[in-house]
């Protein structure tokens, strides 16, 4: 008996304290949509993408056209100039493949860059919303763009407005 009681008082202190939290959402699409520096850095990192992607298809195009012309001439060859012309496409292949590392890999260039201009925006949205929910007394900030389990949510408790004033872009 003194069990049950125990753990409905416990049941019900868990409740609420639920209750009593303030949870609120922002959404981080909508606040960098309206963040111009965000759009800045979004068309930077597309055009040098574009230029690094442009500099390693060139290469690969290169040992393609290198592969081609060995085998047309494959026939003619004798077994040390294939092993000199195979060993040269390996080798530009590989030159591609370094290139497409250095620029698109996990550490590559890419992604320091990505670093060094989207993750101060990121940063600021991070500050501003923590700020917000200092001041406003919320236990829970949802980022409703990365929640894909949030089927519906009162726009009451949407804060997007806020992050973005408290960061000086108003509407």
């Amino acid at each position: 008996m003194k069990k049950s009681i125990l753990s409905l008082i416990l049941l019900l202190g868990f409740t609420m304290s639920v209750c009593a939290q303030k949870i609120v959402l922002i959404d981080t699409e909508y606040i960098l949509k309206n963040i111009p520096a965000y759009s800045k850095a979004t068309a930077q990192l597309e055009q040098n993408s574009q230029r690094w992607q442009n500099e390693v298809q060139v290469v690969s195009n290169e040992a393609k056209t290198m592969y081609t012309s060995y085998q047309n001439k494959m026939s003619r060859l004798s077994d040390a100039q294939k092993k000199v012309q195979e060993d040269a496409i390996v080798a530009k292949e590989k030159s591609a493949a370094e290139l497409k590392r250095k620029y698109f890999g996990p550490d590559g260039e890419l992604a320091k860059l990505r670093q060094n201009l989207i993750k101060p925006i990121q940063d600021q949205i991070y500050d501003a919303a923590k700020a917000l929910s200092e001041r406003y007394g919320y236990s829970i900030v949802v980022d409703r763009a990365s929640a894909s389990s949030i089927i519906f949510a009162s726009p009451s408790i949407d804060i997007s407005e806020d992050v973005l004033a408290k960061m000086g872009y108003s509407k």
